[in-house]
């Protein structure tokens, strides 16, 4: 009996009929069958066919295809490798010993990856067989000198590295200087105000750090660790700025209600009260947010958008001059102290968020009394009532300022969490010299004695670690090192007086000082040196 009158012929048969009927068209499976002219199949060879082989899949054609070999990317290692971060890390993140580091090590690994290949693992040329004989005409000679091994070739070095790697090794990189990373000190201030508008901490020339908490105002002294309590405020005033004399140990106390008072930090004694403002008083506008001193003259700015101004040698309480520049609250207030020739600028930041450049040098005093309108413009003043001498805006509100102890009227002005940024102008020109996106607001700023850097103290931001103090190069503006300790914005900033440490003072209620800038060099005039003039005294 055949296959084909067998009962399992039979069943196959009718199964293969009924399925492929009803079965839909698209489920269908053709089988591509050769152009070229063979024998026709017998009609049992297509019933097998068409049984077994019908549900087979077809085989892809290999030969006129290739796997896919991805192209390496020069630019991106990580990329290559499918290593890169989810978040992406911005330039605000960085650490630079850490960035220089990575740096170095993808440009050794990019180098050996992609550079050259050793010549211990080259392969014969395509062109010419194994074992195929070289004539004698066409071979070059063994002896002569092109054929003798170079001393410096690859097979001859020590390393296993590549030469370009090696040369990327022994380049010249810049150098990045050790900053200690955790706080030498940490003291607890229970009660510091939580408000941007307040500038609270100042270091004196003679090592004596005042700190201003919501209702007392404390000493710390430096030589010998001790706390002292200056003075102390009653009722629902608080105290909102200070700034110590660069002269002597006196030391200026503004308040919310508008209360000046100077003290004598060496005796702990009040010394003078002035009069921050003329009657008609408006207790909502009087709040003192900023002071500055120079010289003899103490400098005070308001809410009431106004900068006043007192000499200490005069008897009287009320200010000799008030300018008028600013429309908001005046934030910032610093005077130049580089004893150059812009020693008489004094540079105001504002909630109207403009820089104002105030000249002193243009001031003079006569006997007439104050009545100084609001802020809608006009202005009669004991002086001439001049303008400012230049004016910079930012995008938000201006309270941190430095002038540089390293360039003659170079200002540096710090935006708030709207403007991210800090500006340097330079006051002579008028100009805009420089500036930097920290990418979170910037509250406060100093500028170092020892090197020609600069200390930004931040708070809110969404792009960066908030609340982190940054260390700037200038003029490059490359970062040097960012700290980070406060779990809250940093709001004052103070430089000691030898230069070397900085103490910071945040609303998570901690005053942290930070040694991060190295010691002063001296210059030593050489015996020998024609300069040295005491050589020619007898």
């Amino acid at each position: 009996m055949t296959l084909k009158d067998s009962r399992f012929g039979k069943r196959l048969r009718a199964s293969h009929s009924a399925g492929v009927e009803n079965s839909p068209r698209k489920k269908r499976r053709r089988i591509d069958i050769p152009t070229s002219p063979t024998k026709s199949p017998s009609k049992r060879t297509q019933m097998l066919t068409d049984t077994l082989f019908r549900r087979q899949k077809p085989r892809p054609n290999f030969g006129a295809e290739d796997r896919f070999v991805p192209l390496w990317e020069n630019s991106s290692l990580k990329r290559s490798y499918n290593l890169e971060d989810k978040a992406s890390t911005t330039k605000f993140f960085t650490d630079p010993a850490k960035d220089q580091a990575n740096h170095l090590f993808e440009s050794v690994l990019r180098s050996e990856l992609h550079g050259s290949p050793s010549s211990f693992h080259s392969t014969p040329s395509p062109s010419r067989s194994i074992f195929g004989q070289i004539s004698p005409t066409n071979s070059q000679c063994k002896s002569s000198p092109d054929y003798l091994d170079n001393p410096t070739g690859v097979a001859y070095q020590l390393s296993p590295l590549h030469q370009k790697t090696r040369t990327i090794l022994s380049q010249h990189r810049p150098h990045i200087r050790a900053v200690a990373k955790d706080p030498s000190r940490t003291l607890d201030l229970p009660d510091l105000p939580d408000d941007f508008y307040t500038n609270l901490v100042d270091w004196s020339p003679s090592g004596v750090l005042g700190v201003g908490l919501e209702r007392e105002i404390y000493l710390w002294r430096e030589q010998n660790s001790t706390v002292s309590k200056l003075c102390s405020i009653s009722g629902k005033d608080s105290y909102c700025s200070l700034a110590w004399m660069k002269t002597s140990p006196m030391i200026a106390v503004g308040t919310h209600d508008g209360h000046l008072k100077i003290y004598d930090a060496s005796t702990l004694s009040l010394v003078r009260t002035l009069e921050n403002a003329a009657p008609p008083v408006d207790p909502s506008k009087q709040r003192i947010s900023s002071l500055s001193w120079t010289s003899t003259t103490l400098s005070s700015g308001s809410r009431d958008s106004t900068v006043k101004h007192w000499d200490i040698r005069e008897s009287s309480a009320r200010p000799y001059k008030t300018s008028i520049g600013h429309k908001l609250e005046v934030s910032g207030l610093r005077w130049n102290g580089d004893d150059g020739p812009h020693v008489n600028l004094l540079a105001s930041g504002g909630n109207d968020n403009k820089v104002c450049i105030w000249d002193h040098r243009g001031s003079a005093r006569n006997s007439g009394c104050n009545n100084v309108a609001g802020s809608s413009g006009s202005v009669h003043d004991r002086t001439s009532g001049l303008a400012p001498l230049s004016v910079y805006r930012h995008t938000a509100c201006i309270k941190g300022l430095a002038w540089s102890t390293h360039t003659s009227g170079l200002l540096a002005s710090g935006g708030g969490t709207g403007d991210h940024r800090i500006r340097f102008f330079n006051t002579t020109t008028g100009k805009l010299v420089n500036e930097i996106d920290t990418g979170s607001q910037v509250c406060n700023l100093v500028w170092s004695k020892n090197t020609n850097e600069i200390v930004s103290t931040h708070g809110f931001s969404c792009l960066t670690v908030p609340n982190q103090i940054c260390i700037w190069k200038y003029p490059t503006m490359r970062m040097v090192s960012s700290l980070r300790g406060h779990s809250d914005r940093v709001q004052h900033i103070a430089l000691s007086p030898d230069g070397n440490t900085i103490a910071t003072a945040s609303s998570d209620e901690t005053l942290r000082f930070w040694e991060i800038f190295p010691n002063r060099h001296s210059v030593v005039n050489d015996a020998d040196s024609v300069l040295n003039y005491g050589k020619l005294i007898r």
